[in-house]
């Protein structure tokens, strides 16, 4: 094995209450003023008041920006850029999901190395850190929150790109349950699976590493006994926990061992239609693990363990299979669409998203690489 990388955040705060002691790490850290980077339902919520207000307890000041699509685009993150140079701000916070997550990236990234977020599509073409970034996630499935991972849509191109780069990733990181508490059903149900897919894809790659392995065998584990309730019971605090729990871990995994096609072509498909990421993967994990079985059976039969399933006297490859029907019955279990064609995919465009998850970073840790012939075929199949 070669040398590797293991990139975190310096400082990660998790569980109940993990939003308070984050607030008085920030008061240490010498900030004056923040731009919150967030989307218009957590201000709805009131959930945004309450942050700058703790925030201002402490004599930090705050700027809002709340513009943020939940597919962020290259626009979004120009306007939030703009409001950040305005009014002068020293640091970066993004309150939300992913998608908060990532514009506030795209934003810090761009405040400090200058010129457009499309410059740093692919992997570390940033010279320099990015500006100061505190996450505060309120969701259990990206781990945008704690990855070096950022993903713009240019409208320009209808393609998310892909920024991969150790400059993006945040200085502290919170992971407070209780923000994540009444989600929708639908909501926790997509970004559980975005995260299962995380550890997944993160298991099967050509990058992975013991300690991703580990990383990874336990978030598969917590999302398949956790998931379901979280789904539920939108109140059930304990589920919410070890969802947070879950989803970190599935992030020091990808962060760390990368992704594959599932990710490569749900980017495509979140670009070209603006659909839903989370269960876009959710769809498409199943059949591109078909794919990855050819060569991958045995990790896949640890995905089966991990997931409950008695693999005692199966071959890898019979345990692979039960792999994919224990992922299957997730997805249904918790009413994830049955496939692309729900979402309004048309198959004449699938030579199009073929050719662009095809030049998308994340294949490149995939367990087997793809012909054009071999995506459209995996997307057929998801159709």
């Amino acid at each position: 094995m070669s040398a590797t990388k293991f990139f975190i955040p310096s400082v990660n705060t998790l569980g109940r209450g993990a939003l308070d002691d984050a607030i008085q790490d920030i008061s240490t850290l010498g900030f004056t003023k923040g731009l919150v980077v967030t989307d218009t339902p957590l201000v709805e919520l009131g959930l945004v008041a309450k942050l700058t207000e703790a925030l201002g307890q402490q004599g930090i000041g705050s700027v809002v920006f709340d513009g943020v699509q939940p597919n962020p685009t290259t626009a979004n993150v120009e306007a939030g850029l703009a409001l950040f140079r305005q009014h002068q701000c020293d640091f970066v916070i993004s309150f939300g999901g992913g998608s908060p997550h990532d514009c506030a990236k795209g934003i810090a990234l761009v405040a400090t190395n200058g010129g457009d977020i499309r410059d740093y599509e692919g992997v570390d073409q940033s010279a320099k850190p990015q500006a100061p970034l505190v996450a505060i996630n309120t969701t259990a499935g990206t781990a945008s929150e704690m990855t070096r991972f950022c993903i713009i849509t240019d409208e320009a191109r209808h393609i998310k790109m892909a920024i991969v780069d150790k400059h993006t990733t945040p200085l502290l990181s919170v992971n407070d349950p209780e923000l994540m508490l009444a989600k929708p059903k639908a909501l926790t149900a997509a970004t559980g699976m975005d995260a299962l897919t995380h550890a997944v894809e993160a298991y099967v790659s050509i990058a992975a590493t013991p300690i991703t392995d580990a990383c990874a065998e336990k978030a598969i584990a917590l999302i398949s006994q956790y998931l379901r309730r979280a789904v539920e019971d939108g109140s059930d605090i304990e589920a919410r926990e070890q969802m947070a729990y879950a989803q970190f871990l599935a992030g020091m995994a990808f962060n760390n061992a990368s992704l594959g096609y599932v990710h490569a072509m749900a980017h495509q498909l979140g670009g070209f239609y603006d659909l839903p990421h989370g269960v876009c993967n959710a769809i498409l994990l199943p059949h591109v693990q078909a794919y990855n079985a050819k060569v991958a059976a045995r990790q896949l039969a640890g995905v089966a363990r991990c997931m409950g399933v008695d693999t005692r006297g199966m071959s890898d490859d019979e345990a692979a299979q039960q792999a994919l029907v224990a992922i299957r019955t997730l997805s249904a279990d918790i009413q994830i669409p049955a496939n692309l064609t729900e979402l309004g995919v048309n198959a004449e465009d699938i030579p199009t998203l073929a050719t662009n998850a095809l030049n998308d970073a994340c294949g490149l840790t995939n367990p087997k690489q793809a012909t054009h012939e071999e995506i459209c075929a995996i997307f057929q199949a998801a159709m």
